[in-house]
């Protein structure tokens, strides 16, 4: 059943579906108003995309300026903005702090645990949400609601339902499927009547028509400081060719501006090469060579290495004769791209649960008493730490709403003092906040 305004028991029974980053912060919020939690997963081991994330290094958040950072959820900033500044990056150093991982920021302005990997935060985490006394039910399938209200799992000893004064839906989007987000709860959704977008790819490659000669030699090779432009967006970044397309972190920055221009029929990303270089600059090196060198030498020494020059032939089969175009081309390669690579291949996915289906506590206006946070909600943000943060906020959200409407109060731990707490993001370090906000 699902719970009202009305008096509870003296552990009001809270059920969370998701055991990432959004459901089992929730937990711990939740679990220190006194709640009794049980987080349900369809996985046999809680955040697995989490570890998964944290293969490469842990990216939590970054320590952009405020406006800068919420500048990064574009059409949902003004949505995400008072949870994100509720729960901004200070505090979720300062949280992590608290587990015994101290952070640091990178030269990139990437906040990392200084152990720089996943695995021994979530043991501490989940130490933390033993001696709260959370349960965790793994290799459980949410299947939706029985007549009764009652939650419905499938379970390795058949089909259950659990009844909760409250409950949060932390499932994830449809990106990473075998690590269990395969975007299974959206027909659950939909037939409550609760207004969804499709869920489609964020943070993804791209998929471009290579010539069979140039994938065969340039598979795999990394372009490193170069300039990227869709959409009206131009960024520095990096990328990664692949047998496919291109990927990497300034492919997935742009990765919302190429999936609207598909959608409207054609997506061209401009590559600059050289971006640190004017044109008619990087053309008087192209003139420099010697007579009778070599095109490829004469661009290697002048910065452009055999793959882009391969990269412009690609582009432009016509090639230019002199350097004044060489360095025009250069410095604007076009890039047919024809799809983005495959949802299930995705780091996020957009889409969701939109806002005007959710109160500001985010409660699903069409269930009342059941809340929904991560990446379940209509937001997508690029990598660098946005979209940890973005969970880290939502999560937070969700529960302080819960326990407001089971009638618990906000442990003082987690009671932050909005755009202020942004002012020790430059100053956090072996000194972050305290567990206890201090």
């Amino acid at each position: 059943m699902t719970g009202n305004d009305s008096s509870f028991t003296a552990r009001p029974v809270v059920s969370i579906i998701g055991a990432g980053p959004a459901g089992l912060l929730a937990a711990e919020v939740l679990g220190e108003a006194g709640a009794q939690v049980t987080v349900h997963d369809r996985m046999a081991a809680p955040a697995r995309k989490f570890l998964m994330a944290g293969r490469g290094g842990l990216n939590l958040t970054h320590s952009e300026p405020r406006e800068r950072f919420l500048a990064r959820y574009g059409a949902a900033t003004e949505w995400l903005a008072p949870m994100i500044d509720a729960f901004p990056p200070a505090r979720l150093r300062g949280w992590v702090e608290g587990l015994g991982e101290p952070s640091f920021v990178g030269s990139s302005g990437r906040v990392f645990p200084k152990s720089f990997k996943a695995s021994p935060l979530l043991r501490a985490w989940l130490r933390r949400l033993d001696g709260l006394g959370v349960t965790f039910a793994p290799r459980q399938l949410w299947l939706g609601w029985d007549e009764a209200g009652r939650l419905r799992f499938s379970t390795p000893e058949g089909e259950i339902a659990q009844a909760a004064d409250a409950t949060l839906l932390a499932l994830g989007g449809a990106s990473w499927p075998r690590l269990g987000t395969d975007g299974g709860w959206v027909p659950l959704l939909a037939e409550t009547g609760a207004e969804l977008r499709p869920l489609r790819p964020a943070n993804a490659g791209v998929v471009v028509a290579w010539s069979e000669m140039f994938r065969q030699r340039f598979a795999g090779e990394p372009l490193k400081r170069i300039g990227l432009a869709a959409g009206g967006r131009r960024l520095r970044g990096e990328a990664v060719i692949t047998e496919q397309g291109l990927e990497g972190g300034g492919i997935y920055a742009l990765t919302d501006r190429l999936r609207d221009a598909l959608a409207a029929g054609e997506a061209v990303l401009t590559l600059d090469l050289r971006p640190d270089l004017a044109a008619e600059v990087l053309a008087q090196r192209i003139a420099q060579g010697r007579k009778g060198e070599s095109l490829s030498n004469r661009l290697r020494k002048a910065g452009l290495p055999a793959v882009a020059l391969g990269l412009m032939r690609e582009a432009a089969p016509q090639f230019p004769a002199d350097p004044a175009g060489i360095a025009a081309l250069a410095k604007a390669v076009p890039l047919r791209i024809s799809a983005l690579a495959g949802i299930e291949r995705a780091i996020s996915s957009a889409g969701g649960i939109t806002r005007r289906a959710l109160t500001d506590e985010l409660m699903l206006r069409a269930r009342p008493g059941v809340f929904a946070a991560g990446e379940m909600l209509d937001w997508e943000a690029p990598t660098g730490g946005y979209l940890l943060q973005g969970c880290f906020a939502t999560g937070w959200r969700a529960a302080t709403g819960m326990a407001s409407r089971l009638g618990l109060p906000t442990p003082a731990a987690w009671q932050g003092n909005g755009e202020r707490d942004w002012d020790a993001s430059d100053r956090q370090g072996s000194e972050g906040m305290a567990r206890d906000g201090s």
